[in-house]
């Protein structure tokens, strides 16, 4: 006995057969993976003092960038210093050496990849850089551009998140101590084009993007050379995806570039990540200028991975954005413990903004600080202080590029 079915059924039953089929047909979903980047990690003596007075250590002064960096997939920074308590000296002036306690830092901070290819890499000579890499290797994180050997200095580095394979390689251009001797020694990668280009050839080949770290650059200048501009055109023709540069001290711009239909992002220079430079500065003081070295910028970057009709998977930047930083330094102040601290410039402008409201407003004003002596006082500091924070912003904006500057 056949079964009836009304109209009305056969019509649902169709749309839904209909929508079963969109739905198989319709493409994934792109997968999505970031990279956060800074710049130099120094370990000015004052910056080691002010970890020490802190019972939370090294991570309490950038702890306002943490959340930030356990988000994202990869998390960048230049080490810029040895990690070498057992086998090296003391750190003097211009020859780091940093406490054993910072890898770990590092790492529960967020930190997934160091460069250690850098002008301080020999600070502690070679057996600096073998206890430097057994430190990072022992906190699980990624360090690029040196090694117990030159074949491993000289290997790309490749770690895979959500199902893409990143490789990360790590030169430098600049040595204070080149005691790069015998290829079965620790090792420093140099920054040799010819070498270089073939390197990021075959990372290509190995991975779905290419992350290359350089060390680079004429310190204390906010402009790359024209020598530094034809290197990243070079490397991105190759096949790489992302430039990270370091070493000026100072910011520099961030840019675009194209080879064959494929989106490249160059930052010339990522500044200062944590330092003890220009530590005297103050806005009301000194010009602009004068806080440059304390200027930092965490670099954003988004890629996006889709499978093409044909089953192709094609891997594409997204979006790049910089997040400006900002390292407080209370030298020079007349009572407290010494306190250096990196801070997010956008996140502290409106915690300013939020006081200066509550202090200015009339009824709350007297019930956050009832003495009106005091609270005008505040309330003048607090505005210097978000003067400064403006200025800043807009200088990162300026020399980093107004299109990328949140």
């Amino acid at each position: 006995m056949r079964r009836f079915i009304p109209g009305a059924a056969l019509l649902l039953l169709g749309l839904c057969a209909c929508r079963n089929r969109a739905e198989k047909q319709a493409p994934p979903a792109p997968v999505s993976l970031s990279l956060i980047a800074v710049g130099d990690i120094l370990m000015h003596q004052d910056v080691k003092h002010a970890a020490d007075l802190d019972p939370n250590g090294f991570q309490a002064l950038w702890a306002d960038l943490v959340p930030m960096f356990r988000e994202a997939d990869l998390a960048f920074g230049n080490l810029e210093t040895p990690v070498a308590p057992a086998t090296g000296r003391p750190g003097v002036p211009f020859q780091f050496n940093a406490p054993g306690s910072l890898p770990a830092a590092l790492r529960a901070s967020g930190f997934t990849v160091l460069s250690t290819a850098n002008n301080h890499a020999f600070d502690q000579g070679a057996k600096g850089v073998r206890e430097t890499l057994n430190r990072l290797r022992a906190q699980h994180l990624v360090a690029i551009g040196s090694g117990e050997d030159r074949p491993c200095a000289e290997s790309s580095q490749i770690v895979e998140r959500r199902g893409l394979r990143v490789a990360f390689l790590g030169f430098t251009d600049i040595f204070n101590l080149d005691l790069n001797r015998r290829a079965n020694e620790p090792w420093v990668r140099p920054l040799d084009l010819e070498p270089a280009l073939q390197a990021v050839r075959e990372a290509r080949g190995q991975a779905d993007l290419v992350v290359v770290s350089l060390h680079w650059g004429n310190e204390y200048q906010h402009l790359p050379t024209k020598r530094q501009r034809d290197i990243a055109r070079s490397l991105v023709t190759a096949g790489c995806d992302v430039i990270l540069g370091h070493h000026p001290h100072m910011l520099q711009p961030v840019e675009l570039l194209e080879a064959e239909g494929r989106k490249a992002l160059v930052a010339y220079s990522l500044g200062n990540f944590i330092s003890n430079q220009d530590r005297m500065y103050r806005a009301d003081l000194f010009p602009v200028a004068g806080g440059d070295n304390r200027d930092g910028a965490a670099l954003r970057v988004r890629f996006e991975s889709r499978q093409d009709p044909d089953g192709r998977k094609t891997v594409a930047l997204a979006e790049a954005t910089i997040e400006p930083l900002w390292t407080e330094n209370n030298w020079g102040a007349s009572a407290g413990h010494r306190e250096i601290r990196v801070i997010r410039v956008a996140a502290a402008e409106a915690r300013v903004r939020e006081d200066l409201d509550r202090l200015s407003d009339p009824l709350e004003g007297p019930k956050a600080s009832p003495d009106a002596t005091l609270r005008k006082k505040a309330i003048l500091e607090k505005q210097e202080y978000l003067r400064t924070l403006i200025l800043r912003r807009k200088r990162i904006a300026e020399i980093m590029g107004e299109a990328f500057v949140r």
